[in-house]
């Protein structure tokens, strides 16, 4: 019977480990796939410079002081390079396959083919993960999805759509979910309550319902989504069967422009701020949060400082998932009298710009006309200020009609 070998520092980075841990929160190491450590060797005399060159059959890279040219700034490793004296290796001996042509190459490596569970052939080297860090730009609206610094994997998701209302005039909708991260499966939470929002959207706007009925539906439609995931058979915990199986759960925020109104919908944490282009107009948080700290202060039994201050502060009241106490998604409907953008976000992002003065500080003032890169901004200041957690935005300009232009919502 074997057991799992945890090093004291990750094979991969070499970032330091703590007992119990799955894979590695710098470079995502999938610390289960470690092999044993080979057995010692006999002393090797100093004397003998044949014995004394680099064992070939050793399993483990190297680490060279220097990146490899064409490296994205991460350090990489590559492995010994082959002894021209080693033996021919045996016919029935496994070859790892060189990539073809345009083919997926190991980011650790830089030689060997990724294999369909996303580990090298070559090297054995775990891969990131596609959602480690996501971006999407679609016409006007633009999102960027983050890992952070901290976490082994991005438990957060996103969606943007656009359609046409009944009068042909434009509708898009940004949807940003946050995996909670106690539960189980957070991170398929996140992804099938943001698709089913979106999804819902794209069917009842071009329909004629008003936008915050649809965005109101909407999350009817993600929750239902996320509690289906509860009754799936959950595949069981390879690493920690004993580990507690819960439903799986997030948090979601969206926003639709249609017509003329900005409707935002909201369970949980994440927020929406309105940020004008016109930056001597006042910002505003459009958002009130599920949490214990917004409860404190709503009930007037702490100051809003005091509250956020407290260890409790970021434990959510109102989440999407099947043990979730009572669901009660909020909307709210705004007519705008001035172009902005709306930034639509995960704790990930405003932990770092929590009030809307920050935040309206931070994204760049020419928002409206570069989205991805004001949403890029804002990641990268999540993870300067340390990036503690998945880190998630969407950035959606609103541009106010001209005097006598009509509306589908008055």
């Amino acid at each position: 019977m074997s057991q799992t070998h945890q090093p004291a520092a990750c094979p991969g980075c070499e970032e330091p480990l703590e007992t119990g841990d799955l894979y590695c929160g710098a470079c995502g190491y999938d610390l289960s796939a470690v092999p044993e450590p080979p057995l010692d060797h006999p002393t090797i005399e100093m004397a003998s410079p044949v014995a004394a060159a680099p064992d070939p059959q050793l399993p483990y890279a190297t680490r060279t002081d220097e990146p490899v040219a064409g490296g994205d700034g991460v350090d990489e490793y590559q492995l010994p390079a082959p002894d021209p004296r080693a033996a021919e290796p045996d016919p029935d001996t496994h070859v790892a396959r060189p990539p073809a042509p345009g083919a997926k190459v190991c980011v650790a490596c830089r030689a060997g083919r990724v294999d369909d569970d996303g580990y090298c052939e070559n090297c054995g080297h775990a891969q990131p993960r596609e959602r480690d860090h996501m971006e999407q730009e679609l016409g006007s609206v633009s999102a960027v999805s983050d890992r952070g610094l901290r976490h082994h994997r991005n438990e957060d998701s996103f969606a943007l759509s656009s359609t046409a209302l009944p009068d042909g005039s434009p509708a898009v909708v940004a949807i940003v979910c946050d995996g909670v991260s106690s539960a189980t499966r957070p991170d398929e939470a996140s992804a099938a309550a943001a698709a089913a929002a979106n999804e819902a959207l794209l069917a009842a706007l071009p329909q004629g319902t008003h936008p915050q009925q649809a965005m109101h539906d909407a999350i009817l439609s993600a929750a239902e989504a996320v509690n289906s995931l509860a009754a799936e058979p959950g595949q069981a915990h390879r690493d920690d069967p004993h580990r507690h199986q819960n439903a799986p759960a997030c948090t979601l925020v969206g926003a639709v422009s249609a017509g003329g109104l900005l409707v935002v919908g909201w369970v949980g944490d994440s927020r929406a701020y309105w940020v004008p282009d016109d930056r001597a107009t006042a910002p505003a948080r459009l958002t009130e949060d599920d949490s214990w700290a917004a409860q404190m202060v709503a009930a007037r039994l702490m100051s809003e400082a005091d509250a956020y201050a407290d260890e409790r502060a970021h434990a959510i009241t109102g989440w999407l998932g099947a043990d979730a106490y009572e669901l009660d998604p909020h909307t709210a409907s705004f007519k705008p009298d001035r172009s902005g953008v709306v930034v639509v976000c995960t704790d990930g992002l405003w932990n770092y710009a929590e009030a809307a003065e920050e935040m309206a500080r931070v994204i760049p003032a020419d928002a409206a006309e570069r989205p991805l890169h004001s949403a890029q901004v804002l990641v990268g200041h999540a993870l300067d200020g340390g990036g503690h957690d998945n880190v998630t935005v969407a950035v959606l300009p609103f541009a106010v009609e001209q005097q006598g232009a009509g509306s589908a919502y008055n």
